[in-house]
C-alpha cells in the first residue's frame, strides 16, 4: 500500500487539511518557532476529529441496517488513518520543539 491509497483511503479532504497543518508547522518551525507546538496540537485535534466523525456515521449507519463485520473493521481501519497521520505530525512538532530549546 502506497502513500496516495493511504491518502485517499484516509479522506481527500481529512488528509489535505492534515497536510496543509503540516507544511505550516514546519514553515513555522522557520520563520515562527513557538507556533510549532501549536500547530501540532492542531493537527492532533482535527485527526482526533477526523476519526470521531466517520466513526459516527458509520455507528449511525450500523445502528439502522445490518452490517457485516468485514465491513465495519474496514471502515474502522480508514478512520484511523487520519488519527494516526495527525499523531504522527505532532510528533514531528514535539521533535523540532525539543531541537530548538537552546541548550543548558
Amino acid at each position: 500500500m502506497n502513500v496516495f491509497e493511504l491518502f485517499m483511503e484516509g479522506g481527500f479532504l481529512f488528509m489535505a487539511v492534515l497536510t496543509i497543518l503540516f507544511v505550516l508547522m514546519l514553515f513555522a518551525a522557520w520563520k515562527a518557532p513557538a507556533w510549532v507546538k501549536e500547530t501540532g496540537l492542531a493537527a492532533l485535534a482535527f485527526g482526533f476529529f477526523a476519526f470521531l466523525l466517520p466513526l459516527y456515521v458509520g455507528l449511525l449507519t450500523m445502528s439502522m441496517t445490518d452490517v457485516e463485520p468485514q465491513i465495519v473493521y474496514g471502515g474502522f481501519r480508514m478512520a484511523l488513518i487520519p488519527l494516526i497521520y495527525g499523531d504522527i505530525i505532532y510528533f514531528v512538532s514535539l521533535i523540532i520543539r525539543v531541537a530548538q530549546k537552546p541548550r543548558i
